[in-house]
């Protein structure tokens, strides 16, 4: 047995730059740049089947062995290509793993990444609720529950790295992506989107936020289009949830956004990925590029006029990893670096960052081994009870005119519509099966999925008749006469319609999946018309990746219902709520519009982008951003507040009392809004500083009370106007303000005036983000 030293790189006694200085210093620019990119094994270079231009950018991918030679920085998605079982993935992934090893000098393993926006995207993995229905819970510690779940999934095949969260903010419906983003609300999304973050990283696997930033502000929600933000909504909307993620969730790694802002790709926006994310906030971690993001710069952006020149851009804006395979970063930067176009101190500045993250990892110390302990557990009991969870916390009755719902146990039931029976109705575009199980029919499913139909069939005592009526996008009215007929002798006849989730043209929700209005796709708004014309009480189930406009059955229908593809146990949690076993407890991440060409509005409109008197065009939506009603409702009491002047630099708290006076359960989410009447450049009408999910026992009273720091009223100013840097100007204003408690942003509680009281104050990357709550429960005697 030696007792010679192990190399500095591997010694765990040394500090971490010690050992990522060592190799630093020892490597050659080849064995550099092999640290830097990805290797994408079995993508498939005849399309574009999971990525946009994946076939043009994988047809001169070179062979595995070849690849490795110098040293591998990431391995791409080894389970989430193709059906894999998860035992044999575990086992190919560190045969993989021990020839990257044995084919450079240093021995280094890859960091592995998959993609987990709704649960670990492989074959036989939990399917959860997307993250629009992660919104709809307004619940970040059973988001932190399911994703430390994903995580231990994840690390128990040997990845060490998950795509996600998605924290772009919601600002036109028609963008196909809207399915995987949180919200419309930066404060939703921010604090959704950290105790993701804490989940995934606790689990001990590096959490990417994605996409950095802008990419949801496209021109007509049209897919990698360009965004015309200016400053102040880059810095008000757009950066606090990353900025809440990295702070409040503690993530590791950050994705670059294919979006062009004013012209400059983010992927070559030195300001951002490097002032604003480093230099003022102090991220440390390791930015990878959105994939072929860097080679975008040239084929799609054209801000590059050559493969080393986009890598010397990206470089030295910041991104340190290429993504999914090597490309720009493998013979076109070390041809640019020896030929003095890009220095080589970019290289050496990206490959520390790549070392530190893989040494905490122990990727790097003498004891790592690339076997997994054990068989792993993807879609275990507990999985799926978390799943089903979520997806019962998501639901949302938007409307119960007609009393409706719950279902009489002894009713005749007509289960109509193109989703319902259907388990892809359950899924987004980045759960595995949508999107790449539909590759491969020749594999079962890998998980079950019960249907509406299936789902009722079960919990529903009464007879249970079903016809789709229609396909979800093509065209054709065949099946017309069989729904509604069904419908017809039936008492109620539930309507699941909605979307199909696919990648690029391939579904009617998802990425590549714009829309030009916000109708309901194919014929499916002609058959709830149909169907509601038989004059049987309708209940109109919508299982979408985007809200539709609504307004032509609302007061029509019996009920109304809205879930975004709430995961494999959206069958059961649909069903326990239609049939009353469940109270709908949702709340909306997004608002529901009331036509479907009516101008793309979100609810942190300024006045004139509200309904006013110089436009015919009411963006008003039918049901507002937080709205949520149920079964049985709390009585909201007394709001108190501990002060009338509130420094802006202080916090003020405010309380209010809820009340359970029903014998059963109930939950409420209690929103806070800032109303800002006027400022120094115009604002929204309100938007959400704080919320607390609050669950009651039968005659329970709770007093909820939050603290909420003035910090939390600040907002991009007059100073951060063209040319001021990236989350420059943000300021907290003295004068008038409301703190509003509400069930909905329209419909509000109590407002409490306040004045923001001493000088015009600048805020930082230091300042709050944040607001806190408590909850105190107290037995109340019932009346």
């Amino acid at each position: 047995m030696s007792d010679a030293a192990p190399p500095v790189w591997r010694d765990v006694r040394r500090p971490v730059p010690e050992r990522v200085e060592a190799l630093v210093t020892a490597m050659t620019l080849r064995e550099k740049v092999g640290q830097l990119v990805g290797l994408w094994v079995g993508a498939d270079a005849s399309g574009g089947d999971v990525a946009p231009h994946q076939g043009d950018m994988t047809r001169h991918a070179r062979p595995f062995d070849e690849v490795v030679t110098d040293g591998l920085g990431q391995l791409t998605r080894p389970f989430g290509t193709a059906p894999v079982d998860p035992v044999q993935g575990a086992r190919s992934l560190a045969r993989a793993q021990r020839a990257v090893v044995a084919a450079s000098r240093f021995g280094i393993p890859a960091q592995v990444h998959e993609e987990c926006l709704a649960g670990f995207a492989t074959w036989g993995a939990t399917a959860y609720p997307v993250p629009l229905s992660w919104g709809a819970t307004f619940d970040p510690s059973l988001v932190q529950e399911m994703a430390a779940q994903i995580g231990a999934a994840m690390r128990s095949v040997g990845v060490h790295q998950g795509l996600a969260p998605v924290l772009d903010v919601v600002r036109d419906y028609r963008w196909g992506r809207v399915e995987e983003t949180i919200g419309e609300d930066p404060c939703l999304v921010g604090t959704v989107g950290a105790a993701y973050v804490r989940g995934l990283e606790g689990a001990g696997v590096v959490a990417t936020l994605k996409h950095f930033a802008g990419y949801s502000g496209s021109r007509a929600g049209r897919n990698h289009a360009p965004v015309s933000a200016g400053p102040r909504e880059m810095a008000d909307v757009f950066y606090p949830p990353f900025e809440t993620a990295l702070r409040e969730g503690g993530a590791r790694s950050v994705m670059n956004s294919y979006a062009e802002v004013d012209g400059v790709p983010a992927a070559a926006d030195e300001r951002l990925l490097t002032g604003l994310l480093r230099d003022a906030w102090g991220f440390d971690g390791v930015v990878v590029a959105d994939y072929f993001a860097v080679a975008f710069l040239r084929t799609l952006q054209r801000v590059a006029g050559s493969d080393g020149e986009a890598a010397g851009r990206a470089l030295a804006a910041g991104v340190d990893v290429e993504l999914p395979s090597v490309h720009t970063y493998g013979e076109p930067l070390i041809e640019a670096v020896r030929a003095g176009q890009v220095p080589e101190a970019l290289v050496d500045r990206a490959l520390r960052r790549v070392l530190t993250q893989k040494v905490e990892l122990g990727l790097l110390d003498p004891a790592w081994s690339p076997d997994v302990a054990g068989e792993p557990e993807l879609d275990g009991p507990e999985q799926r009870a978390t799943a089903l969870r979520l997806a019962q916390e998501a639901v949302v009755l938007l409307e119960n005119a007609g009393g409706t719902l719950p279902l009489r146990p002894d009713a005749r039931l007509a289960v109509l519509g193109p989703l319902a029976d259907d388990p892809y109705a359950m899924l987004g575009c980045y759960s595995f099966p949508a999107h790449v199980g539909v590759h491969h029919p020749e594999h079962p499913m890998g998980i079950e999925i019960p249907t509406v139909l299936a789902a009722l069939r079960a919990a529903h005592a009464g007879d249970v008749t079903h016809a789709p009526g229609c396909a979800v996008q093509e065209p054709g009215r065949d099946g017309f006469a069989e729904a509604v007929a069904l419908a017809a002798a039936a008492d109620v006849a539930v309507v699941a319609v909605g979307d199909q989730a696919g990648l690029f043209g391939r579904g009617t929700s998802g990425e590549g999946n714009d829309v030009a209005d916000l109708r309901l796709p194919g014929e499916q708004h002609a058959l709830v018309e149909a169907v509601l014309a038989t004059g049987t009480p309708v209940v109109v189930l919508v299982l979408s990746g985007r809200p539709y406009a609504l307004g032509a059955f609302a007061g029509r229908a019996g009920a109304l219902v809205q879930t975004f593809f709430p995961g494999q146990q959206g069958g059961p949690a649909i069903a326990g709520v239609l049939t009353g076993a469940v109270d709908p407890s949702g709340h909306l991440p997004v608002g529901i519009p009331r036509d479907p060409g009516s101008q793309p509005s979100t609810y942190l409109a300024p006045p004139l982008g509200r309904r006013t008197e110089v436009s015919h065009l009411d963006p008003t939506p039918l049901f507002a951003f937080g709205h949520g009603t149920s079964y049985a409702e709390p009585d909201w009491g007394e709001v108190t507040c501990d002060a009338e002047r509130w420094p802006v630099d202080g916090e003020v708290r405010v309380e209010v009392v809820l009340r359970n006076p029903h014998d059963r359960p109930v939950a409420d989410v209690v929103q806070v809004y800032l109303h800002d009447p006027v400022a120094e450049v115009t604002r929204p009408e309100s938007r959400l500083v704080a919320y607390r999910r609050v669950e009651l026992a039968p005659g329970a009273e709770a007093a909820v009370t939050f603290a909420v720091h003035a910090d939390l009223t600040a907002f991009a100013g007059l100073d951060a106007g063209p040319g001021a840097g990236p989350g420059a100007g943000l300021v907290v204003e003295p004068g008038d303000v409301e703190l509003r408690v509400a069930r909905s942003s329209a419909d509000v509680h109590r407002a409490v005036p306040l004045v923001l009281v001493g000088g015009r104050r600048r805020v930082g990357p230091d300042r709050v983000l944040v607001a806190t709550s408590a909850v105190r429960v107290a037995e109340a005697v019932r009346s």
